[in-house]
């Protein structure tokens, strides 16, 4: 039996690329090495980009990259390059922008073709070993490529030339106009053309959380007062919590749903989807005046995220995998006689009832559509609902799923585990604190107050370089890569929704550091906006500037919003000033399509206001200091900015950061409240009330 040697991809430390470290295909990471080898042997590069909790990356590695027949082809005719596209999302980016262009599609594992010097020729997805079913198979690709190489060389470089032409045309734009309520009022119709009012959620199969989607309708909600608006929001969010894109033993969402009922999930669950989920279901306990089957969504999910994806110095992991046992979802799958064996009589008898277990499994093989005899647990009704059924009252039926929810969580746990991504990236832990920090405030958890904290202290104490910049990517004592515009920006939203959280300024004044960063690097002085990758880092093919709201915000929209608040929290009109250059230059594909860019719709939302900022004077540990902050924190205000000024300090640090606020005091000793709207301040109040009601809220 013969051993394979590692490639280069053994000394690095993405888990992903370490998957790869044993394929005999010669593997190089993206770097100079890899493009003079091209250059000298006269090769072109084969560029592979995916993830190591992606199902169908490992399938064209098993089928393809393990295959010594496939791996000697590759070897002879190309320069390979294995990217993590999580490390590495600039490079990600741009390739999968020309993908798209060139094949009208895109995903991972992304397959780019292109000459030494970067400039692509072929694209494409996942490519089968053999040709079948229309689908070029990889093994006649390479001759292909080889034949067109040696005998085309000239008409492929042009070719190639062309493609980066039209990239970068496609990726400039000139500066436009100004958007309003018009905006998005239409970002709104073309969400409700799309909306599955049967299931919820938007689109057909695959369907996906996109909880900046939800985000957004909150907002118009609270602008236009439609309580069809908010019934789409309680629609989709019932629904996916009720459905097989849940984990209802362990917690946390499963990536999306391959079937329009939320029912049948991909299995892998990522970071930043628990992220936002958390934060769209925190934000819809807040609009329904505390609606328990939404906070209890969102403490499961931080719950999950604490407890499985938590290094122990602070930072939180980046995804687990799909697969376990070279098999999607067997983690997560039951079949009834497995659920007899671990519960009793009586037990598995209303869990079979209440999750809709079926004897043959309602899970079937992907290529035969047979039943597999397992099962994916889902609620077809509310838990209420089900109670009033069965005749069991409700609070006797939440203790006993949660008495058997616990046994099968027992027993799931001596299965072996899906692989965990362990990388920590900094942009995703900036929205993690975020989430946390929120929470922390709607809730009144002191846990997600104190993760959040941890993680912010892990990125200022692991994640920055000598001269102050951000890394984006850590993991096994190593903090590499510098920073892309995605990891200020989310990084800044977190430390915000942190100083909002623990009102200590040291948390607004790293924001506004790293805002100070980003401004310097980032910017683009011409025509407004930000690069996503800094002034001084690696062009690939052209320096981008990303505006699409996709699995995540774009650092654009994000931005943009982190602007507005920082401008109102130090009352400097120059961050305003940039946010409304970020809106007029994107403003062109923002008036085609603004429903493919909700996260800017809920910048450009605050932007139109009304919008508020409250200064609390008092004694922090008071209660009627307190009273004011939970009144402000049970509502749901989303356009707002709130400072904390201590009564008993003449000067702190936060009036050296907010200078504004040094001679605001308390009134008759008591927590004062200044109210400021659009720019237009009302008198000071004592009464928590009238605090709410200056700003337009009900107060019952």
């Amino acid at each position: 039996m013969s051993i394979i040697s590692p490639n280069r991809l053994i000394s690095e430390k993405s888990p992903y690329l370490l998957q790869h470290a044993y394929n005999p295909v010669n593997w190089y990471p993206w770097g100079p090495e890899a493009f003079e080898r091209a250059d000298k042997e006269d090769k072109p590069i084969f560029l592979s980009i995916g993830y190591s909790t992606c199902h169908w990356c490992h399938v064209m590695e098993k089928e393809s990259f393990e295959d010594l027949e496939v791996a000697t082809l590759m070897n002879g005719v190309f320069v390979c390059i294995k990217v993590d596209r999580e490390e590495r999302p600039d490079i990600d980016s741009a390739y999968m922008t020309v993908c798209q262009m060139m094949t009208g599609s895109g995903g991972w594992p992304l397959t780019i073709i292109m000459t030494p010097d970067k400039k692509p020729f072929f694209a494409a997805t996942y490519i089968p070993k053999e040709t079948r079913f229309g689908r070029s198979g990889i093994k006649d690709l390479i001759f292909r490529i080889e034949e067109l190489w040696k005998t085309h060389r000239e008409e492929t470089i042009r070719s190639a030339e062309k493609v980066v032409n039209v990239f970068k045309q496609a990726t400039s734009g000139s500066p436009g106009d100004d958007l309003g309520e018009t905006t998005l009022r239409m970002a709104y119709e073309q969400l409700s053309r799309n909306y599955d009012e049967q299931h919820g959620g938007f689109g057909n199969a695959p369907k996906f959380p996109t909880p900046h989607n939800l985000l957004f309708l909150l907002r118009y909600w609270k602008r236009k007062g439609d309580e069809q608006i908010l019934r789409m929001v309680e629609k989709t969010l019932t629904s996916m919590r009720r459905g097989g894109i849940y984990d209802h033993i362990g917690f946390g969402f499963h990536r999306y749903a391959t079937d329009k009922r939320w029912l049948i999930p991909h299995f892998e669950k990522m970071l930043y989807d628990q992220v936002l989920l958390s934060m769209a279901y925190t934000e819809a306990y807040q609009s329904t005046a505390g609606k328990k089957e939404y906070e209890q969504t969102a403490r499961e999910i931080l719950t999950y995220v604490l407890r499985d994806m938590t290094d122990a110095e602070g930072g939180f992991y980046s995804a687990e995998d799909a697969d376990s046992e070279g098999e999607e979802g067997k983690f997560y799958l039951w079949s009834e006689e497995e659920i007899g064996h671990i519960l009793a009589t009586k037990e598995a008898e209303l869990f079979t009832k209440v999750f809709n277990i079926e004897r043959d499994g309602n899970f079937q093989e992907e290529a035969t559509e047979k039943r597999t005899g397992k099962n994916i647990l889902h609620l077809k009704k509310s838990l209420d609902e089900i109670s009033s059924e069965l005749r069991i009252p409700s609070e006797e039926l939440y203790k006993r799923l949660e008495e058997t929810r616990a046994k099968l969580f027992a027993a799931r746990e001596k299965r072996i585990h899906p692989h965990k991504d362990d990388k920590i990236l900094t942009d995703w832990n900036g929205l993690m604190i975020a989430a946390l920090a929120k929470g922390a405030q709607v809730f009144d958890e002191p846990q997600y107050e104190k993760a959040a904290r941890q993680s912010a202290h892990f990125v200022f104490t692991k994640m920055f370089d000598a001269n102050g910049r951000l890394y984006h990517r850590y993991r096994d004592g190593e903090a590499a890569i510098p920073a892309f515009l995605d990891d200020y920006a989310f990084m800044i939203w977190g430390l915000l929704e942190l100083y909002e959280t623990t009102l200590e300024p040291i948390y607004l004044q790293r924001a506004l550091d790293l805002n100070t960063t980003l401004l310097r690097h980032f910017w683009d002085h011409q025509k407004g906006g930000f690069y996503f990758t800094a002034d001084d880092a690696d062009t690939i093919l052209v320096r981008k500037k990303e505006i699409y709201d996709g699995a995540i915000p774009s650092g654009n929209s994000v931005s943009m919003l982190n602007l507005l608040r920082l401008a109102r929290l130090t009352a400097n009109t120059g961050f305003e000033a940039k946010a409304a250059q970020i809106v007029r230059a994107f403003s062109e594909k923002l008036s085609e399509a603004p429903f493919a860019y909700t996260q800017m719709m809920v910048a450009l939302d605050f932007t139109i206001g009304p919008s508020y900022e409250v200064v609390i004077v008092g004694n922090r540990h008071a209660e009627d200091t307190k009273a004011m902050f939970k009144a402000l924190r049970n509502a749901f205000i989303p356009n707002k900015v709130v400072l904390y000024r201590p009564a008993d300090e003449e000067a702190s640090d936060i009036t050296r950061i907010a200078e504004f606020t040094k001679d605001f005091v308390s009134k008759e000793g008591k927590a004062t409240a200044y109210v400021c709207k659009n720019y237009t301040c009302e008198l000071p109040t004592t009464d928590a009330q009238k605090m709410l009601m200056l700003m337009n809220e009900k107060v019952t």
